[in-house]
């Protein structure tokens, strides 16, 4: 087993392409999850293992929004636990790089993670503010299933289309597959907003009812303008597949 270093140095070749990524996940969650990659490697760890350590701290933090009065003191160590959680995510899939220890079951695990995620972060938040908001109005109720709507549908459609795509590329050879433009960084800047670690900043603002319901308002409508970009996109994208 080597040092740190050297499983950091190899680490940084085993990366995804970093095309269609948020400046945010490209240079602190990536960085971040490498080096949680890099200790989870030295600590004989699995990916699985670390897919569930990320669950352990998205789900309790999740869990504390919706059980824990909001305070100063709950948005910081919310905001950690989310944004670590979010890290080991992003660990998983480089230990399995690293180590060719990746398989259709530590996939398969990742992608229920995520799901689940996505649909508990906007029901804690709903019972929050059904606890304990004091809204100025029960319709406030409905944004957080409006916003778990966009989440879930973004999520799957996305998942969906790459998964297609790959599909089309095998069945019609290798000389078929389109090679990847390199990374924009206007895109990478454009994508911030839709970016889930930009997301978990909201709830910074936890200590103050009122302005985390304006923030998290604010990330829901721009997540719904994201969506209907995105499914624009991608069905053009899949019926040139068709086409072609």
């Amino acid at each position: 087993m080597g040092s740190t270093g050297t499983v950091l140095r190899e680490l940084r070749g085993a990366q995804k392409s970093a095309k269609g990524v948020s400046l945010y996940s490209r240079y602190v969650n990536r960085p971040a999850g490498r080096v949680l990659a890099a200790g989870a490697y030295r600590a004989g760890m699995t990916p699985n293992h670390v897919t569930l350590t990320s669950a352990l701290f998205t789900f309790g933090a999740l869990a504390a929004v919706a059980l824990v009065e909001p305070s100063w003191t709950l948005a910081v160590l919310v905001y950690a636990a989310l944004v670590t959680g979010f890290a080991f995510d992003s660990a998983d899939g480089q230990l399995a790089r690293l180590t060719g220890r990746g398989g259709p079951d530590g996939e398969w695990l990742d992608h229920v993670v995520d799901c689940g995620k996505m649909v508990l972060v906007h029901t804690a938040v709903l019972i929050s503010f059904y606890r304990f908001g004091e809204l100025p109005s029960d319709a406030w109720l409905l944004l957080p299933l409006g916003f778990q709507l966009a989440a879930v549908v973004t999520f799957c459609a996305g998942l969906l289309r790459e998964q297609l795509g790959k599909a089309a590329a095998s069945a019609r050879g290798p000389s078929w597959a389109v090679p990847a433009a390199p990374a924009s960084p206007v895109r990478a800047v454009a994508l911030l907003p839709a970016d889930y670690g930009v997301f978990c900043l909201v709830f910074l603002l936890l200590g103050v009812p009122g302005a985390f319901r304006t923030g998290y308002a604010v990330l829901a409508a721009v997540h719904t303008l994201f969506l209907a970009a995105f499914l624009a996109k991608w069905f053009r994208e899949l019926k040139a597949l068709r086409a072609g």
